[in-house]
């Protein structure tokens, strides 16, 4: 096997498991999802099965403390998003939602898979060899989650202060791996392009 699958495979799984380890973390400690289960096999069935109806908040899970990092910048906080990466089209209706993300989600896994295999594995392409895996990982963790309970569980608050509106949406380690995968995926965009007009300036003749 490649060297490159062999870390796209470790980076991917990497990422999976502490996105979904971390969701168990906070249904653990910051709700009151597993108050009732003393046993590791049934909060374990709670967090792979669909959730409850919602409560009187709109969330499935109760919610009873928050964890404060930091009291001008970064909380930990129980959320649900039913939508996309930190809360896009989660105004959509359930019934098209669902097969939306559900088919992007996929689509994006083999668009991925497909866009890493045409990589050669070169000097040139580092940043795309280390960003794809981190967007798979991210897709893949965020999936398992709407396949088990229908919605996102996020955790991460970030903050200025007390201003509402410097608020960024909540958020959590899947998401955070999408973005620094795609953050190096416009590096890669940038660095194979240079590499590319060097390449074409040493092939024309001097004038």
């Amino acid at each position: 096997m490649q060297k490159k699958w062999v870390l796209l495979i470790a980076v991917a799984a990497t990422v999976i498991v502490l996105d979904q380890w971390s969701k168990y973390v906070v249904l653990r400690e910051l709700t009151t999802a597993f108050d009732a289960s003393d046993a590791f096999s049934e909060r374990l069935r709670i967090f792979t099965s669909n959730a409850p109806s919602p409560g009187f908040d709109g969330y499935h899970f109760r919610g009873k403390r928050s964890v404060s990092v930091s009291d001008s910048f970064l909380r930990l906080r129980y959320a649900e998003n039913p939508g996309a990466a930190f809360g896009l089209f989660r105004g959509l209706p359930e019934g098209l939602r669902g097969p939306l993300f559900h088919l992007v989600s996929i689509g994006a896994v083999f668009l991925i898979l497909h866009y890493f295999r045409k990589l050669s594995g070169s000097r040139e392409e580092v940043w795309a060899v280390a960003g794809l895996p981190l967007v798979l990982g991210g897709a893949i963790g965020n999936y398992l989650c709407r396949l088990s309970r229908g919605f996102v569980i996020d955790f991460i608050d970030a903050h200025w202060k007390d201003d509402p509106s410097l608020v960024w949406p909540s958020f959590n380690v899947a998401d955070s791996a999408i973005v620094v995968g795609v953050a190096l995926l416009v590096i890669d965009s940038f660095v194979r392009k240079e590499t590319k007009d060097k390449k074409v300036a040493a092939l024309e003749p001097a004038k």
